[in-house]
Parts: C-alpha cells; structure tokens; sequence
C-alpha cells in the first residue's frame, strides 16, 4: 500500500512537471492569433485515467495556474485578460476578477475530471457483444466530427459562398471515421477505443468550456479587445471551436490512445471506488491486471 502511494505521488509529480514544461515552452501551445491552441490538457488527462479524478483535477487546477501566469505576464494574445483575473480587473473591474477565474481555473480542472468517467462509461459499453450500444457510440461520434470537419473547411475557406466542399469533406469523414471505430471495436480489448473517447472528451471539454464561457461572460469586452461588433463575437467564437476543438480533438485521441495503452502495460486505470481488501492490506498488493 505504501509503496502504490509513492509510486503515485511520484507519477502526480511527473505530469505536473511535464504541465509545467509544456506551459512554459513553445511545446504547449500553438499561437492562433486571437488564441492559443493548447495541448497541455495531455498530461492531465492521463493523470485522470491512472490516477483517478481527484488528482486529476488537480493536474488541471496546474494547468489552469500555468495558464493564469502566462497569461497575466505574457499577455500574449488579444483574449489574455480572459485568462487573468490581474488583467480582468482593469477590463471589467471586481466582477471581471471571478469571471476570469472560472475561465481560467473550471475548465481546466474538468479536463481532469470529465475523461475518466468517460473512458469508464465507454469500456463497460463496449464490454461483451453489446452492439447495439457499439453502433450507437460510433454513430454519436461520427456526427460530432461530421458537423467538425465540416465548421473547419468552411472557415479555412472563409469568403467562399458555397459550404459543399465542408460538407463533402465532413460527410466523407464521418463515414471514415465510422468504419474504423467499428472495425476496431469489435475486437474485445476495449481499451484502446475508450481511450481515445477519453482522449477527445479532454479535448472538446477544454475548448468549449472556454469558449462558451467567454461568450457569455465576456461578449463585449471580447468584441472590444478584438475591434469586431458585439454581434459578430459568436462567429469568431465558433470559428475558434470549429478549428481548435477539431485540431485538439484529433491529436488528444491518438496520443492518449497511445501512450495510454503502453501505460496499460505497467499500471492498470484507477477503478472507481476501488478500495484495498483486508488481505492486501496485510499482505501487500495484490498481482493487477491491466483494464480492458
């Protein structure tokens, strides 16, 4: 018992420094204009899976203070005083202060939190020859990325008056994307495509809890920091959602699925309620087997 502690108080330590470096390098972040796209939210979700959701949420409580520094010292983009309740002050006096936080900190610290039940929720679904529920997920998430794709071309291509090519492009991808995620799942070890799912929940919980956030705390002021009509905020903002949440979606699935089934190998998911029985208690850890 001791021994599991340490050996987790040593991991909690090594994704918080590995948040910190990526905060505090060019590795965690992709300068988009009015935005940073990030992908430090990495780290805390595989802290979520391995350790559990407690010090998950702590993991993203340290990406949420990395990002309040950055943010308050840098000021990097036109959307920092979001991030900073120093610099929400001047913008919006007291009442910008806690709004900051919220942006800053509740984000983030669901990043921490939201992925572990889902991986949990989509491995006892996939469990066993429950295909309909297999049929059902992959559909949910083919739509997602369909309606994604499609936000993405359309504002890649922006000044175009056709929407086909997105789509065209979010139709084929759905499709794609749909076949794989059932030909994968059908394989028993489940592992793998819950993941993933975990991986993409981090991802989209980050973006869209940020930007919506910002829309509703912060409409005007946002609009005023980026010279835009107040009217035109929710365009920005879903052109932002569209790019980075598609962008962010897509690496955090094929990176948690990754290194998360190496993780596997070596240390199982943190089961909910999971408790030490008598014997381990007096004998040591018992033998576990990674999740599948």
């Amino acid at each position: 018992m001791k021994n599991e502690k340490t050996y987790e108080l040593v991991l909690t330590a090594l994704f918080t420094a590995i948040i910190v470096i990526m905060a505090f390098t060019p590795l965690g972040y992709i300068p988009l204009v009015v935005i940073n796209a990030t992908i430090i939210h990495i780290p805390v979700i595989l802290g979520a899976l391995f350790l559990g959701p407690k010090k998950g949420a702590f993991l993203g409580f340290v990406f949420g203070f990395t990002s309040f520094i950055n943010n308050t010292f840098k000021a990097a983009t036109a959307s920092a005083f979001v991030f900073s309740p120093v610099l929400a002050a001047n913008v919006a006096g007291v009442s910008g202060i806690f709004k900051s936080l919220y942006i800053c900190f509740v984000p983030r610290i669901l990043v921490g939190v939201i992925p572990y039940f889902v991986f949990i929720l989509i491995r006892n679904l996939l469990k066993g020859n429950q295909k309909v529920w297999r049929i059902v997920i992959n559909v949910v998430l083919s739509v997602i990325f369909l309606f994604s794709v499609r936000a993405f071309v359309n504002n890649l291509m922006q000044g175009g008056e056709s929407s086909i090519p997105g789509t065209v492009a979010g139709v084929l991808t759905g499709i794609l994307l749909f076949v794989v995620l059932t030909i994968a799942s059908r394989k028993k070890a489940s592992a793998g495509t819950a993941l993933a799912y975990a991986g993409m929940a981090g991802a989209f919980t980050n973006t869209l809890f940020v930007m919506s956030g910002i829309y509703i705390l912060y409409k005007d002021a946002y609009a005023q920091a980026l010279g835009i009509a107040g009217d035109t905020v929710i365009n920005v903002i879903m052109g932002i959602v569209s790019f980075n949440g598609i962008v962010e979606a897509t690496v955090a699935a094929v990176l948690i699925a990754g290194v998360g089934l190496a993780l596997l190998q070596v240390k199982p998911v943190k089961e909910p309620g999971q408790e030490k029985s008598v014997k381990e208690l007096k004998n040591g850890p018992l033998p576990q087997k990674a999740v599948y």
